[in-house]
């Protein structure tokens, strides 16, 4: 599980630097933005307030013919105080002197507003941030001249806000925002930890069942409990499982098989010969136990050269030479190596009253299905019975039956006929020189031309294999191969 602790903390660790970054830099213009308003704010508001005080006080003045007698600067502390709750308010002659101001604590008002401020809210207003010389700290500053009547510039008002209160504003919305950052960490570092490990646990659980199916044990089944990706993985390592276990027992089916069909007639050969070499044998009855030897001997042979054909088939390294020709003169052609035998059980053949039947195909390798067909069926016909043949056209394939009449073989063992070294009850009994290759090749060659084969049979009646070869098209190039 070392893997699969390195991979969660690696993806722990990936999804909460994202997270975290996200939410930095989501902080960081959490705060630009809201200083920006609470600037815009603030301007705002001073734009109001000294709005107000200076329209009223611009009317007052030019009253009193822009002169700042008592009354005018009575009229004009009035409006200030009135106007200057949410800021401090006074008002300044063209040089930056205050004429009137609100009583603030620690503002020094004698000091004179620079002028180059005041020249630069001659075209209207002056926004900025600045101690004036009269505070302590930055102010936000908002200046807007009073005119005369012909248009001149005859004094200011001026209004102020702290600029700290901007700090204290950002502190608390930073406060906000952190105790907000620490509950989404919480929540999502739960919830991606939660989902992170039930996406990599069963990665290392899958990685245990691979290596178990490394080393051979192929019991283990991973559960299969999603549809995405991981499940898909899932099944398909199941998939790969049951298919090494297939490969797996077959291949020491096949071990066990082919040691068994060797020692057999190696045993065979061995205790004859020895009986012979030693005496054991009288010489009266060496020929009929050579004559057993030699069709041990050739019983090996046909073992060996199966096996190496099957194996040249699976592996592709047989090449078919596809030719059109007549599959009904290759079943006569292999029914005269089967003569004798079809003499002596008085064996009726039938079907072969029809026309040519041309198929595709590598002619030498459809001989050897013929062959091994016509022989399975000689072997097993009943005594006096039939084998009859039947050839049917299917478009791009043709059909070719051969059907034996006999014992029949049991239902559950239709399907394992086609099994390298399979025999039935019957085939033990009755087959005693062959070696359960012959209907495996068949298979292997018919599937090897694109077909298939099926087997049917009735205890008691019959049996009936039926393969399907590619039919001849009229353009065939005589010769063709195929790898």
């Amino acid at each position: 599980m070392r893997h699969n602790n390195s991979i969660l903390k690696r993806y722990f660790a990936t999804f909460m630097a994202t997270l975290l970054t996200s939410i930095v830099i989501l902080g960081a213009i959490l705060l630009f933005l809201s200083s920006r308003y609470f600037n815009r704010t603030q301007y705002d508001t001073l734009y109001t307030v000294a709005s107000q005080a200076a329209s009223v006080t611009a009317s007052e003045l030019n009253a009193n013919n822009n002169r700042y007698h008592s009354a005018t600067l009575q009229m004009a502390y009035r409006y200030l105080t009135a106007f200057g709750a949410e800021a401090d308010l006074f008002w300044v002659d063209v040089d930056g002197n205050v004429l009137v101001n609100i009583e603030n604590e620690g503002v020094d008002y004698t000091q004179a507003v620079p002028k180059q401020l005041l020249s630069k809210a001659d075209n209207g207003k002056y926004t900025g941030v600045s101690t004036l010389g009269m505070y302590k700290d930055s102010q936000y500053v908002l200046i807007i001249p009073l005119m005369s009547t012909g248009g001149k510039v005859t004094s200011y008002i001026v209004a102020t806000a702290s600029h700290t209160a901007m700090s204290e504003f950002l502190i608390e919305v930073l406060k906000m925002f952190g105790t907000a950052t620490v509950v989404v960490l919480i929540v999502a570092g739960t919830v991606i930890f939660i989902t992170t490990k039930r996406l990599v646990d069963p990665l290392g659980y899958m990685a245990q069942c691979a290596k178990k199916f490394g080393q051979g044990d192929f019991s283990q089944v991973i559960p299969v409990e999603s549809e995405d990706e991981i499940g898909q993985l899932g099944m398909a390592l199941n998939s790969m499982a049951s298919s090494l276990s297939v490969l797996e027992n077959s291949r020491r089916s096949f071990i066990a098989n082919t040691s068994h069909e060797l020692k057999t007639p190696m045993t065979t050969i061995g205790g004859f010969v020895d009986g012979i070499l030693d005496g054991t044998i009288p010489p009266e009855k060496e020929k009929y136990y050579l004559q057993i030897v030699s069709d041990e001997v050739k019983r090996l042979s046909r073992l060996v050269t199966g096996m190496l054909n099957v194996s040249k088939i699976e592996e592709g390294k047989m090449v078919l030479n596809v030719v059109a020709f007549d599959i009904k003169d290759t079943v006569f052609n292999s029914l005269l190596n089967f003569e004798r035998q079809i003499e002596e059980k008085q064996i009726a053949i039938e079907g072969l009253e029809c026309d040519k039947v041309m198929v595709e195909g590598d002619k030498d390798l459809l001989h050897q299905v013929v062959y091994n067909l016509l022989d399975n069926a000689v072997k097993f016909v009943n005594v006096g019975g039939t084998i009859s043949f039947h050839f049917e056209n299917r478009g791009d394939f043709t059909a070719v039956s051969v059907k034996n009449t006999g014992e029949g073989i049991p239902k559950e063992q239709l399907q394992m006929v086609f099994e390298r070294f399979y025999k039935t009850d019957r085939s033990r009994n009755q087959d005693k020189k062959g070696v359960g290759l012959g209907l495996y090749i068949v298979r292997t060659i018919v599937t090897r031309h694109g077909g298939e084969i099926t087997v049917t049979s009735k205890e008691g009646e019959f049996t009936q294999f039926t393969f399907t070869v590619p039919t001849h098209k009229e353009k065939l190039s005589a010769g063709r191969t195929q790898k």
